[in-house]
């Protein structure tokens, strides 16, 4: 990579994929953007914070047919700024944000297309955590208090807002391997193994770019 890595990071409810953010930024000593990125994209834009909030990581809810038939035309252009539905509005208003984070140096970025929105920036990786729906709810108990009889259905229930917002808004699949440079299962390797996997990871694919680009010259 660069002098800077950007890892921006996709995760399924439960998994644990913010805590694994959380803590590999504070390792690295590097800055982590959350529902942060909100509040600069309200500053940015002069919007409120509570538009961000509401239309977090949710697609245009007035759009459910066209994201099910994947026809709506948001990513050709057919629309102008002011012609689109606002959801659309501010997520190319947080997606200038997140490109403007991302310019100024390392970080972590979780979730809100992040990858997508970076998948020309050559300094950052694409990350996704997961874990079986039995390790998910037992983290939305114990961790986030949620109620036993509840959790699983707001696991899934979570996924699936996530999966229509970025499957809707990017032209690849959420939570497919394929999708990302790295995909880890936080219930086999825990919170501290999946950051030490990220960091193998960054180790490897410098030392192999670096390789590369010395057999160029």
């Amino acid at each position: 990579m660069g002098e800077k890595t950007i890892y921006a990071i996709g995760r399924q409810f439960g998994s644990g994929g913010r805590a694994v953010g959380r803590k590999l930024a504070e390792r690295l000593g590097i800055p982590y953007f959350d529902k942060e990125l909100l509040s600069i994209a309200a500053r940015d834009s002069g919007l409120s914070e509570s538009l961000f909030s509401n239309a977090d990581e949710k697609p245009a809810s007035s759009l459910l047919y066209s994201i099910a038939m994947g026809n709506y035309p948001m990513a050709t252009g057919a629309l102008g700024f002011n012609e689109m539905p606002l959801n659309d509005q501010l997520f190319l208003i947080q997606s200038n944000t997140i490109k403007k984070i991302a310019e100024k140096g390392s970080c972590v970025i979780i979730g809100r297309c992040a990858d997508f929105v970076l998948r020309d920036n050559p300094d950052a990786i694409s990350i996704f955590i997961h874990a079986p729906l039995s390790a998910r709810v037992e983290r939305a108990v114990n961790v986030y208090e949620i109620d036993r009889d509840k959790a699983e259905d707001i696991c899934l229930k979570n996924d699936k807002t996530r999966a229509n917002f970025y499957n809707y808004y990017s032209d690849t699949k959420w939570g497919m391997c394929r999708t990302y440079d790295l995909s880890l299962d936080s219930a086999s390797l825990g919170i501290d193994g999946c950051i030490e996997m990220i960091l193998k990871y960054t180790e490897l694919y410098d030392k192999h770019h670096k390789s590369v680009g010395d057999k160029v010259k």
